[in-house]
């Protein structure tokens, strides 16, 4: 099998594109992921590709396996959803090889930044908060709209399962005597909402700022679902980091509400939604709030001590959940602090 991070070989894998080129491209690997070889090939007439190659086993201590046909799935989803999002924010794909269980896409223009960086630095953008509402909103109100076409292409589950799932609530649960039930409960859940086009991994991680303009990466897990998962997933990476920066607590604190409140009246603009996605949500945010200390695949900024405030505050909020984003705020930060 081919090893994109091995020049040599992906020079071969690209010689008939060189010639097409003129000269063969130079080649740089990325960092960050866990799932994937990601590399960036520079082309010299200016044209700059990435290239994804999902693996079989995931870069984390733990055993940790996923079917690396997903790649198939991130190459759907960026050609459904560059149709449903804002100008720029999905990056267009070239091409996808299904052997070699890759794929190759635009890269975003320089200068860019990642937007996980930018938060943990501590600048807390109100501006990039407001269009990480918008752009979910838009994703899950017009994929509902166009439920059939979206559940066809997105039926497979197995990746949600083996990257979400799996790692997420039934590892945790095993360990965790007394978060059992209640991940139990949100597993069965989960599988009995399937609504919308569900991202399945967005974060800020998954962010890159280009030109003031958010630009959102990284679709594996990408199927139809509950969108409450998007919304308590990424809400978990918003209060992780108030449990992290103590400085910026209150501004953390405050995106949080202001991202809730973004992306429901952006949704309603949509569609009508029911009042229950709110607690499924905050149930969502509680079992990742767990889960990024406890799981297979734990926050890197977190300390010791960090992870142990978190895991007690959310292991106190499990014997009687919050059922509104803002009584979940409230709780969390009077909790950790």
């Amino acid at each position: 099998m081919l090893d994109i991070e091995d020049f040599q070989q992906l020079d071969l894998y690209l010689e008939d594109r060189s010639t097409a080129f003129g000269r063969r491209p130079s080649y740089a690997t990325l960092a960050g992921g866990v799932s994937n070889r990601t590399v960036l090939v520079k082309w010299p007439n200016g044209a700059s590709w990435v290239f994804k190659q999902a693996l079989p086993r995931l870069r984390v201590e733990v055993d940790w396996f996923s079917d690396p046909a997903r790649v198939q799935t991130e190459a759907r989803a960026l050609r459904y959803l560059i149709d449903i999002v804002p100008p720029g924010a999905i990056t267009p794909l070239i091409f996808e090889d299904h052997q070699e269980n890759l794929l190759a896409m635009e890269a975003v223009p320089c200068p860019h930044e990642n937007w996980k960086s930018l938060l943990l630095s501590g600048n807390v953008d109100a501006g990039y908060v407001r269009q990480f509402g918008q752009i979910l909103a838009m994703i899950h109100g017009k994929s509902a709209h166009q439920a059939e076409i979206f559940r066809e292409a997105f039926s497979s589950v197995s990746a949600f399962e083996s990257l979400r799932v799996e790692p997420y609530y039934q590892y945790v649960g095993e360990r965790i005597a007394e978060a059992a039930d209640f991940l139990q409960c949100l597993i069965r859940d989960t599988r009995a909402h399937r609504l919308t086009f569900v991202h399945g991994d967005y974060s800020p991680k998954n962010i890159l700022i280009y030109a003031g303009k958010l630009v959102l990466l990284d679709h594996e897990v990408a199927h139809f679902g509950d969108p409450a998962f998007d919304v308590g997933f990424s809400m978990a990476h918003l209060l992780s980091k108030a449990n992290h920066l103590v400085a910026q607590r209150e501004q953390f604190l405050a995106a949080a509400s202001l991202y809730w409140k973004t992306y429901r009246e952006s949704l309603l603009e949509c569609i009508r939604w029911p009042d229950e996605l709110e607690p499924r949500a905050v149930r969502h945010a509680l079992g990742c709030l767990l889960a990024r200390v406890a799981g297979r695949s734990k926050l890197e900024y977190l300390t010791e001590l960090e992870r142990e405030r978190q895991r007690s505050a959310v292991l106190g909020s499990l014997r009687k959940p919050p059922d509104s984003v803002d009584a979940l705020l409230n709780e969390f930060v009077s909790r950790v602090a």
